[in-house]
This record gives structure tokens, sequence and C-alpha cells, in this order.
């Protein structure tokens, strides 16, 4: 079979460092991002592979339906919802064109770009689909010591973890499988965008981050946490979860019953 690999968010840090591990592997791929130079030095740097280039933002109704129409028409192996927007602030301070940037490139793309893939990947019986979230994602319950402000992004990270569990569940024995990656702080130009110098703090490599990707596929990993070294830590979460959800009742919690 012949390997194809899209992948959003592909000129730069993780996303750039997925499409070189492809590339090496002897992937074709389909490489999507805002900047076409960066898009157009890639292809023309690794003449060994088949690259297509896809100038698209994600950000845009318009970008979004022309990469799901590719995902929906190409025969896709794997599926990389990379691209990302953080903007960082209170929410009451958030401008409303940011917040809705943040929310379609992290929640309705990669959302819109699975539901078109995913239909071919089940009538192969073969694809990989892998959503680029955060640690920030389980970092609901923290106070608000905890800085910088970044509700909606963390809202839309934790999204990304639901989705991609029920999406696994949903999708057991039609061989595709479906991960949710949440790395740590990366050494990327992500954090530089928003203004923030972590220079000074230890960040994970892109390329490591990769590693783990694909070797937490091998593994069977539905969320994939490259630098949770107990992974009893993120068990203990999802049967928290689980717990949660089963202990529900029809019946009034007795905490808000009148007294």
């Amino acid at each position: 079979m012949n390997k194809l690999a899209l992948v959003t968010g592909a000129t730069s840090g993780i996303g750039k460092a997925f499409a070189e591990r492809f590339a090496a592997d002897g992937h074709d791929l389909i490489i999507v991002g805002r900047n076409k130079d960066r898009l157009d030095e890639f292809a023309a740097t690794h003449p060994g592979v088949k690259v297509r280039t896809v100038a698209a933002d994600l950000s845009t109704d318009l970008g979004v339906d022309t990469v799901a129409e590719i995902c929906a028409d190409e025969p896709l192996t794997t599926l990389v919802n990379n691209a990302g927007v953080a903007h960082y602030m209170p929410l009451s301070e958030l401008p409303a064109d940011k917040a809705r940037e943040l929310v379609h490139v992290k929640v309705v793309a990669p959302t819109l770009l699975t539901r078109a893939a995913v239909g071919g990947m089940q009538e192969r019986a073969h694809g990989k689909i892998i959503n680029v979230a955060g640690m920030i994602a389980f970092s609901g319950p923290a106070d608000k010591s905890v800085k910088p402000c970044r509700a909606v992004y963390a809202g839309s990270l934790a999204h990304l973890v639901a989705m991609s569990q029920t999406l696994s569940a949903e999708l057991e024995d039609t061989g595709v499988q479906v991960q949710v990656l949440c790395p740590g702080v990366v050494a990327t130009e992500f954090h530089t965008r928003q203004g923030l110098d972590l220079s000074a703090l230890p960040r994970m490599s892109a390329e490591d981050v990769v590693t783990a990707s694909l070797r937490g596929l091998e593994l069977g990993e539905v969320v994939c946490a490259p630098g949770v070294e107990d992974v009893s830590l993120l068990d203990a979460v999802f049967q928290a979860d689980l717990a949660a959800f089963g202990g529900q009742s029809p019946d009034l919690a007795s905490r808000y019953r009148s007294k």
C-alpha cells in the first residue's frame, strides 16, 4: 500500500518534524500551511518523495473546506491535525476575532478534516489520525495562580482529547487508529509568536514528540503524553472520568436538596 500522509501546520515545529519523518520513511505527502514560501521550500528540498503543497488558512471556512475536500478525495493513510494558534490572555480581553480563530483552528478544523478522512479510511480498513493537543488539556482544575490565562485554548485541547478517545472507541476493529498527542512545552516557534520567551525553560524537541507519537501508535496508545514517565497517572485520570460518568443517577444528589 502506498503511504500518503496529510499534515497541517507543516511549515514549522511539530508539523514540520512529522513531515520530515514521513518523508524519510517514504511517505508521499500533502503538506498544509499558511506560508506558501515555506511549503515550497520543503517540497524543493525533498525531491525523493512526492510532495503536494496546499496553502490554506484553517482559521477560515474556505481553508477548512479546501483541505476537507482533499481529505475526502485522497487515499490518506495518515492524517495529522497539527495546525495551532494560542492567543493566551484572559477571556474578557480576548478579541472576538482571535477567539474565533482559535476555535476554528483547534476545534472546527480537526473535527471536519477528521470527518472527511475517516470514511475512506474505514472503507480501506486502514488509517491513522493524529490530533495534536497538549498537556494543557489537563490543566482545567488548576487555580488562577497558574499562568498565563488561556481558558479557550485549554478548552480546545480538552475537546481534542475527548473527541479522540470517543472516536477511537467508535472505530474499534475497523483498522483505523486514533491518537491525541499531548506534549508539554516544545522547542518551536509556537510560543515566540505569542510574545513569550521560554528559552530558559527546559523544552522537548519536536523530533522527540514525533518519535513518541509514532511509538505510541505501535503501543496502541490513544492518549500519547511524550513527557509523562509514569503512565499510571494518565490511567488514573481516565478511570476517574469513567467513575464520575458511571456514578450519575436520575435522582438529585443529596448536596443539592434543600435542608
